[in-house]
């Protein structure tokens, strides 16, 4: 049961690989189309100085990229507590739904970004997490 609790981390890290390499390469050829580049771009920028400079429907896969660095990370504590402390099978079911909520609220961010959906799908993710976050203190408040 560890192994399958672990496992939707081990894909929510494979799919913010995914975004990271969706973000770069959108936002080089968008840069590229501007007449920029990683050439001429200004020392020591960072990726918010491209915010009104590139179209938002480029700044958006960065918008979510950095999401998945953020909650996410609470998502992966969680998980590493539930599995070393011994998970059940809702936690490997709530892992998952908040992993595939998450990909789901990506590709939304990514491509429509309308922000009702948006928000619904964040807290859809939320609740999973609550319930994980739940269950790990349990477990470890409890324990013997």
């Amino acid at each position: 049961m560890q192994a399958q609790v672990l496992a939707p981390a081990a894909v929510l890290v494979l799919w913010s690989l995914v975004m990271l390499f969706w973000t770069a390469g959108t936002r080089l050829g968008a840069m590229k189309q501007a007449g920029g580049g990683l050439g001429k771009a200004k020392p020591g920028g960072r990726g918010q100085d491209l915010e009104g400079v590139l179209p938002d429907e480029v700044n958006w896969k960065a918008h979510n990229y950095a999401h998945l660095m953020e909650q996410p990370t609470l998502f992966y504590a969680t998980v590493a507590i539930l599995a070393i402390m011994g998970p059940v099978e809702h936690d490997v079911l709530f892992a998952w739904a908040y992993v595939m909520i998450r990909i789901v609220h990506s590709v939304w961010q990514a491509t429509v970004n309308t922000i009702p959906v948006r928000f619904t799908l964040f807290l859809l993710s939320t609740a999973c997490l609550i319930m994980l976050a739940l269950h790990a203190a349990k477990l470890t408040l409890l324990a013997a």
